[in-house]
Parts: C-alpha cells; structure tokens; sequence
C-alpha cells in the first residue's frame, strides 16, 4: 500500500483530531497575522468617520447567539467609533432571538467607553435602543414613516416622545445611515425596503457564508460598504485600533483553512495517482 492509498483509508476521524490540535496549537502560540484592510470595509468607517458629532446613524442588529462570534466584533467597533465620535446611535434588533443579545452588547460597548474616557454613554441622550418587534418587513417599512409607529417605546418601555435624542428624529430622514449587522435575511429586507423605499445609505456586515451574495450589491451602490464574516470584523477592530477577538481568531482561521486545504491538495492527487495507477495495471 503506497502513501496514497494509506491516506484514502485512513479513518476521518484522524482529520477532525490534526484540525483541533492545530487549532488548540495556533490559540497557544503568541503570533500574529497581518490583517489587510478591504475597500468595502473602509468605505464604512470613512462614512462614518465623515459625520460630524451629533449626527444620528441607525444601528440594526438582526443577529442571535450562533452568529455572535463573528458578528458581535462588527458591532462594538461600530459603537465604539460612534461613541467616541459623540454620533447618536438608534439600534433596533429584529431577530427574535437577538434583543437580549443587543442589549448586552450595548451595555459592554457603553461600559468600555467609559472605561476608556470616563464618560458614560447615557440611554435616550447618546443612544436609543428600539429593541424587537415581529414581521420586520412592516417595521422597516414603517420605521421609514416614524419610527414612532412600530416603537412608541423604546425596549425599556420609556416613550421615545420623551427621549431628549429623538426630539428631531422622525424617520429616516433624519439619519445619516442604516448599518446592518445581520445573520439572517433581514439584511435583503434592508436592501429592499430601507435602501430601495426610503433611499437611506445603507451598509451591511454579514457572516463569512453568506457575504458572496451581496457583493452585486456593493457593486451596483445599493450598499457602501459591506464587512463580511470574522475578516470584515477583524478589519473594522483594526480601523477602530481596537485588536480584540477577531483579529485573535484570524490566526485560527489562517492555520485551519491551511490544514483544510492540505488535505484537500492530498486526497486529489492521491485521487489522481491510484486512478492513473489503475490504468497502467489495465
């Protein structure tokens, strides 16, 4: 038996254990990957870098807890860069398993902000957090007459007539951008109805698998920026000059796909050998 047909019966488990060793391997090890900065990420933070401070941005956060690793990185660099630009941020989470998670992540990104400047990030003053409601078509859409119709409250139950941030916000109008952080569909129902309705700027950060579907979009400018998967979040913590979890997992991810595609170069010219081998024997 040659080395190519040792490798064809080999057990698959074998592989699975050499891709968790060397993943548990390249956590352990202190080196670091280069991250390269995309346009279509850059085009997000320059947009909002080009706002002036008390602009309104809208913040949508259509994600739940399996998608978090590599979404909630795009989220607090967002809010990071906003905080610290003083820009107003409305969020709103239309995934039904997402508000709870959106509400955590607020908290880590105001808690980090005033760990950093000492000032506290207040809730109706510098941010408003809208929170969940069912059938997101109907809220976007109707977020784009008033934001008042799906959300008379906010997710604390406070009514947004009393919160001093949306005095002078109605609709759409009134925000420079939709940035959507999504896992699900919801990100086409922007595009659709935020983007193509109301005309608002809209840009999207999505997960690694599903980001080759909305580059049509980037390139027809129906989005102006787009951050996709555990690379787009690592690129955004890099702008912001915040290193955290995505530019660590870039790291794994590089050594993983490296050993994938060993594999993979393996298994086809070992393919390519027993069959030409065959041949001969014939």
């Amino acid at each position: 038996m040659n080395f190519f047909e040792k490798m064809f019966a080999i057990d698959r488990r074998w592989v699975y254990l050499t891709l968790f060793v060397a993943v548990v391997v390249s956590l352990l090890l202190d080196f670091s990957i280069p991250v390269p900065i995309s346009k279509e990420a850059r085009n997000i933070y320059n947009y909002i870098e080009g706002l002036n401070a008390g602009d309104a941005i809208h913040l949508a956060l259509d994600y739940d807890p399996s998608v978090s690793a590599e979404l909630d990185p795009m989220t607090l660099s967002v809010l990071k860069q906003c905080f610290t630009k003083d820009i107003k941020v409305i969020i709103t989470a239309l995934h039904q398993f997402g508000p709870a998670l959106a509400a955590e992540r607020i908290d880590t990104a105001v808690a980090r902000h005033a760990a950093l400047t000492g000032e506290k990030k207040i809730n109706g003053v510098d941010f408003v957090y809208l929170g969940y409601k069912p059938y997101p078509v109907l809220i976007i859409l109707g977020m784009g007459q008033n934001y008042r119709i799906p959300f008379p409250r906010d997710y604390y139950g406070v009514s947004l007539d009393s919160l001093p941030m949306m005095a002078n916000i109605r609709n759409y109008s009134d925000v420079k951008a939709v940035i959507n952080i999504s896992g699900t569909s919801a990100t086409d129902w922007w595009i659709s109805y935020g983007n193509g309705r109301y005309g608002v700027p809209l840009a999207i950060g999505v997960t690694g698998v599903m980001a080759t579907e909305y580059y049509p979009y980037l390139q027809t400018d129906q989005i102006f920026g787009l951050l996709g998967g555990l690379k787009g979040a690592a690129e955004y913590e890099m702008l912001v000059n915040t290193p955290g979890p995505a530019v660590e997992g870039m790291k794994v991810q590089i050594v993983a796909h490296a050993i994938i595609i060993l594999f993979i170069v393996i298994g086809n010219v070992g393919f390519f050998a027993m069959r030409r081998s065959e041949k001969r024997k014939a």
